[in-house]
């Protein structure tokens, strides 16, 4: 099986870092206006009809340059699905909030003590949308955000009455939305498959950055690179990066609820102690907030909540 990105996926991985790499107050619109929003868009509303894979390649670069912009919540939580179920009117309603507008849209999946569930608690029914969803990510920024129910998915926007956004926390009070029919389980594989691609990239930037850093400090003369307590550390943290990424990958290409267990659960399980161990490498350094050690740190820790914590995906391979 060749893992190797095709000619397209390469470019896509080229343009994503350059507009990444240019010191820019508005990276979102940058992403935009370079046409890096509409990968997965149909060719009849401006995109590039790509799929789950380009999609994710540009979520690695996202993660590999710990930029906040809201990439997980629009494409893989707005996108994907909407392109995968929505109706060709739902899809040109929505898309282009997104292609020509650059909106934000999200996806209310967790639940209280229920991480991206399967079964969710919150009711949809004819008197509208009722139930709490928490760890919403850019739940404030959202112009749509889709939300599952015990009756499926629904596109509900959150200007109206009946919805009230605090701190990631969505609660819905009789909101009405529109079904987006048959989304439920892909809504969730492509809500994993995007988590887990930011953080192999996440990874592998905190991986560079650290590499970096231990080349060029000296300690006694010497650069930390030299000394086998660091090198040993760092080549723990390269492990967890390789493993992530072949595991994202296949989880990415496949979206089988087998291989995305997995992968969430090294991404739960490994890639915070590794960004962990890239902060203690760089000792006083890491915690300069000028230096980008930090958010490499925050977005590791966001997205192994988002997916629910190391206990919770374990049980979820047990499940499959």
């Amino acid at each position: 099986m060749d893992f190797e990105l095709d000619e397209t996926q390469r470019e896509i991985a080229a343009l994503a870092a350059d507009v990444l790499g240019r010191e820019s107050d508005t990276p979102w619109k940058a992403l935009g206006e370079a046409g890096l929003l509409a990968l997965a868009v149909p060719e009849r509303l401006g995109g590039d009809g790509l799929g789950v894979l380009e999609t994710a390649v540009l979520l690695t670069e996202v993660g590999r340059r710990a930029v906040d912009v809201p990439a997980l919540a629009t494409l893989a939580l707005g996108v994907l699905p909407i392109v995968a179920h929505g109706t060709p009117e739902q899809q040109d309603e929505l898309l282009p909030l997104i292609v020509e507008q650059h909106g934000v849209f999200t996806a209310a999946l967790s639940e209280p003590s229920a991480p991206l569930p399967t079964l969710p608690s919150t009711k949809a029914g004819p008197d509208g949308i009722f139930g709490m969803k928490i760890n919403v990510p850019h739940a404030a920024e959202a112009r749509r955000i889709l939300v599952s129910a015990d009756t499926g998915v629904y596109v509900v926007d959150p200007a109206q009455p009946g919805v009230s956004i605090s701190d990631g926390t969505v609660c819905f009070e009789g909101a009405r939305g529109e079904e987006l029919r048959g989304a439920a389980e892909n809504l969730r594989r492509f809500a994993l498959a995007g988590a887990c691609a930011i953080a192999d990239g996440v990874l592998a930037g905190a991986l560079d950055l650290t590499v970096q850093h231990v080349g060029t400090r000296h300690q006694f003369g010497k650069p930390l690179s030299t000394f086998q307590a660091a090198a040993c550390q760092v080549a723990d943290v390269y492990i967890a990066s390789r493993t992530l990424h072949l595991a994202a990958l296949t989880a990415c290409w496949s979206l089988d609820d087998y291989d995305l267990a997995t992968a969430a659960y090294w991404l739960a399980a490994e890639a915070l102690p590794a960004v962990h161990t890239c902060h203690h490498l760089h000792g006083g350094l890491g915690l300069d907030i000028t230096y980008p050690m930090h958010r490499y740190y925050g977005m590791a820790k966001e997205l192994t909540r988002f997916v629910g914590g190391v206990e919770h995906r374990l049980g979820a391979i047990d499940v499959h």
